[in-house]
């Protein structure tokens, strides 16, 4: 009699075949012993980590992927460091990747498409509110549930967008970059993923791609000029929308409101995509409270007690994944039926995510935030589909100017002088600023002062709230070594959140930091 193959085991979950290899390491699908749930658990060694210098890249990830829980990106529910392999337990996408679903279908259905790009800018939205920019939109990274809804996920090349600051670093597959990106310039972020998510809109409609060539070097010509062509089945709503987000000036680009506000992605747009605000504001679905209630025979006081607590736990983590599957059966149903009350039979009692540790550990190596009672903004309401003139989108406090670099740096400091500011030179187009202290005075903000070359001969000098380097959560991590496994040892998904939340709004500097700013503005413009 054959013995039987031993399963490896992390924690409860009982992994089985992998779904996905690639450079960094392998996706397995497993499967709570406990619950029956399915997750998919991506698995990075860490000498891989070191071998490819992917410590910053991994945390990255995770950081990013722990700020969000929105029906169209895919959950992080938590990370595991043993001392061989980094385990980051997400949820199971079982539809596999819209670029399949693509290949498989070829063009799609007006309305098919419509209904997959409104997902995709819901989640995109979602991680710009956030502060995220993704950088690798593509249909090989937007996942499908087992309804076909999108889930946005690979959040490696992602970066935070803080404060003034300008990114550079060319990310992404070139098929589906933005010229500002080919070309090297700096981008503020949220415009890049807006001109990737015009190229997925493009190939859903089409089946191929708006910029494509064999050649590397005629297919940059190709994209940094724009030139693309616009098949006849194509109807002028949605060619207008193509056309205002594929502008190669990031200046001239649709904005997200832009997007969400046009005429051809409003209609059919199911109203939880962008809920109004009165609509984000209640805390709990009533539906799910009562389910839960029978699910784990407690009373629904109990039951919402435990999910204000705001903490991760058994509780929180069956609500999340309720509100899910009534979302999507919501979205399957037709508009009679929708009313209805939950009745669904998940296997959910007794969950218990967050008991995953190393295996033989009862200790939790991780938790996860509680997801969706703080009201954060999923999005703005709806814009009125009638667009008005569109305004190029700022992200920047300073002032923009055509003067020479040398001027504009030669009044920064005549308005220092007169401001009687101290300062110290980084290099010559940027330097820190405070006011000097003097008895009695409260401390006040340092401010970072940078002039960048916006376009030929045009620049601006931006300013840039700068946070004590004991509260920013890099200043650990540059003083260690960037591949070592002690950056993932005791990770927690949590601290991760919490350390970048301080990280962005700093509490107390903000009024002083634009009382700052309106002086030094003040005199600059004298």
């Amino acid at each position: 009699m054959e013995e039987p193959i031993a399963r490896l085991r992390l924690g409860e979950f009982e992994l089985g075949q992998t779904i996905g290899t690639g450079t960094f390491g392998k996706v397995k699908v497993a499967v709570s012993t406990k619950t029956g749930m399915t997750v998919a658990v991506k698995i990075i060694s860490h000498s891989i980590i070191k071998r490819l210098d992917m410590a910053k890249k991994i945390r990255r990830e995770i950081e990013n992927m722990s700020r969000f829980s929105h029906p169209h990106i895919i959950q992080l529910y938590g990370v595991v460091s043993t001392p061989s392999d980094i385990f980051m337990v997400m949820e199971y996408a079982s539809g596999g990747e819209l670029f399949d679903y693509i290949t498989k279908h070829g063009q799609l259905a007006p309305e098919e498409a419509r209904r997959f790009f409104q997902q995709i800018i819901a989640g995109v939205n979602y991680c710009h509110k956030h502060l995220v920019v993704h950088r690798d939109l593509k249909p090989e990274n937007l996942l499908l549930d087992q309804y076909n809804n999108v889930k946005i996920a690979d959040f490696g090349l992602s970066n935070m967008m803080h404060d003034g600051d300008f990114l550079r670093t060319s990310c992404g597959s070139p098929n589906y970059a933005a010229p500002e990106v080919l070309c090297g310039n700096f981008y503020c972020g949220p415009e890049v993923d807006i001109w990737s998510c015009g190229v997925i809109l493009y190939a859903l409609l089409a089946g191929t791609l708006p910029f494509d060539d064999d050649s590397i070097h005629a297919l940059f010509k190709k994209i940094k000029a724009g030139i693309y062509f616009i098949p006849t089945h194509f109807d002028d709503e949605v060619s207008n929308l193509l056309q205002m987000m594929l502008q190669v000036d990031p200046m001239k680009r649709a904005t997200m409101q832009d997007i969400i506000g046009h005429e051809w992605f409003t209609t059919d747009l199911a109203s939880c995509l962008f809920p109004n605000s009165n609509e984000t504001s209640n805390i709990v679905d009533v539906s799910v409270i009562e389910e839960l209630s029978k699910l784990y025979h407690m009373p629904e006081a109990e039951i919402t007690t435990a999910l204000l607590a705001n903490e991760a736990n058994d509780i929180s983590q069956a609500y999340d994944e309720l509100i899910k599957v009534k979302r999507a059966v919501s979205d399957q149903q037709s508009p009679s039926t929708r009313n209805n009350s939950l009745h669904l039979d998940l296997g959910l009692a007794g969950l218990s995510l967050f008991g995953v540790g190393s295996p033989g550990s009862n200790s939790s190596s991780y938790s996860t935030p509680r997801p969706r009672l703080d009201a954060s903004p999923l999005s703005e309401p709806l814009a009125s589909p009638a667009r008005s003139t569109r305004k190029a989108a700022k992200w920047h406090l300073g002032i923009r100017s055509h003067a020479k670099p040398h001027e504009i740096m030669g009044e920064l400091f005549q308005a220092l002088k007169r401001l009687d500011y101290e300062w110290i030179i980084v290099d010559p187009y940027h330097v820190v600023v405070r006011k000097k202290m003097r008895p009695g005075m409260s401390k006040a903000p340092n401010i970072g002062l940078q002039l960048y070359e916006f376009r030929s001969s045009y620049y601006l000098l931006d300013f840039k709230s700068l946070v004590e380097e004991s509260n920013s959560p890099t200043s650990t991590e540059q003083s260690s070594p960037s591949d070592s496994m002690v950056d993932f040892e005791g990770l927690d998904v949590k601290e991760l959140q919490d350390d970048i939340s301080a990280y962005i709004t700093p509490r107390g500097s903000t009024l002083p930091f634009f009382e700052m700013c309106t002086e030094l503005l003040s005199q600059l413009i004298k």
